[in-house]
């Protein structure tokens, strides 16, 4: 197996009785300002990539926590805080080396191996071992960014006034909707602390004064606390970190969702309210935007078109409660299901099954990714991960 950095939600990045190639050192960021790109090593991670660009006022679709990867975040899509703006992590990646299991070292771009290209923008690591990433950046200063939060009482109105905008806000603006437990922060009411609450999470991108007002209707909603305000990007990538901290015991189920009906927010207030652990969340991300305008055969990323990616993630400290906390899960995933698309977005998947790895994709995604595979790594020595085997 590959092991570039150690974020992996199914528990695929270590291994018993296998070999495995750590590349966690590997973490240099070359960036060509002038031309807008990053050269990344397999290594880095979102916190390195980000210091590195960011020096240059520029950056690139990453994700929603610094310590995360660039290797398995952009393998899987990438979902991140400007992706409404500037698509997903893999729509701004223009080329990469890879070993492949032959031991070959190809370089893939729109123009070299591009088919290979095309796996990568979203087909995981099924196709070699991915040494550097190049990248497509874009200038950006400080942004729009923070957090509100709703006791939850209050989450049926609140989710409903944020789905009206959230289906009218532009692209400028990614945004979250959860349940969490309220932590011990200065900004949260002493009264909170400790309690389930309806938090609403978001980045703009763009003129200050502009997020200001498209944000002006959810503060209107009068939050419990409100800490949005403008920010160096680097700040708003960490503001998350600690809701998910190393080495947490952790289970998930996932999902897409066409719209956030009422059917859905009653479903996510009643079991976000029995979730035992305070590190456990219910995250519904906003869609759209540049995600949805890619063509959907541009990429190996499916489920383009979603409005919502829903995530359960359960995530908790004694071993002795894994029984609790995965039936927990598995009740309120059970109970997204029936209103859910059927699709699921790759990077949140578990150890779910071949069935579940498909609908990642689609039939025919699937089968041409197959196909790949069979001219890239057809005796499937990269298996562990979400994998695709070989088309017979």
């Amino acid at each position: 197996m590959v092991r570039q950095a150690t974020r992996r939600l199914a528990g695929l990045s270590s291994c018993d009785d296998g070999i495995m190639l750590d590349l966690s050192l590997m973490r240099d960021v070359v960036v060509d300002a002038p031309e807008r790109t990053a050269r990344v090593q397999a290594g880095a991670t979102w916190a390195d990539f980000d210091a590195a660009t960011q020096a240059h006022g520029l950056a690139s679709t990453g994700g929603l926590i610094s310590h995360t990867g660039v290797a398995g975040l952009t393998l899987g899509g990438g979902i991140g805080w400007l992706m409404r703006r500037y698509g997903l992590a893999a729509d701004n990646l223009t080329a990469a080396e890879v070993v492949t299991a032959s031991g070959d070292i190809l370089r893939t771009s729109s123009t070299e191996e591009p088919e290979l290209l095309w796996g990568l923008r979203g087909g995981g690591g099924n196709f070699g071992v991915v040494t550097s990433f190049e990248f497509r950046l874009h200038q950006l200063g400080p942004v729009l960014g923070g957090l509100m939060g709703f006791p939850l009482d209050r989450g049926r109105e609140v989710l409903q006034r944020y789905r009206a905008w959230a289906a009218e806000v532009g692209d400028g603006f990614t945004t979250l909707a959860a349940v969490i437990t309220a932590p011990p922060a200065p900004f949260v009411p002493p009264e909170l602390v400790g309690q389930k609450i309806v938090g609403l999470a978001g980045c703009w991108c763009g003129e200050v004064d502009a997020g200001e007002a498209a944000l002006a209707p959810l503060r209107e909603l009068r939050p419990a606390f409100d800490v949005f305000g403008p920010m160096p990007y680097v700040t708003l990538q960490r503001m998350l970190d600690e809701g998910a901290p190393p080495g947490i015991r952790s289970y998930t189920r996932s999902g897409y969702a066409a719209d956030l009906s009422d059917g859905l927010i009653d479903v996510a207030l009643e079991h976000g309210a029995s979730m035992p652990s305070p590190f456990s969340q219910l995250h519904l991300h906003h869609m759209g935007g540049a995600v949805a305008r890619v063509g959907e055969d541009d990429t190996a990323f499916g489920n383009r078109r979603a409005t919502y990616a829903y995530n359960v993630n359960s995530m908790w400290t004694d071993p002795s409660a894994d029984e609790l906390h995965e039936t927990m899960n598995r009740g309120f995933a059970a109970a997204l299901t029936p209103l859910s698309t059927g699709g699921v977005y790759v990077n949140f998947l578990g150890n779910e099954g071949d069935a579940r790895i498909r609908a990642a994709y689609g039939d025919a995604k699937y089968e041409r990714l197959r196909r790949l595979k069979r001219r890239s790594d057809p005796e499937n020595l990269f298996r562990l991960n979400q994998n695709i085997p070989p088309a017979s």
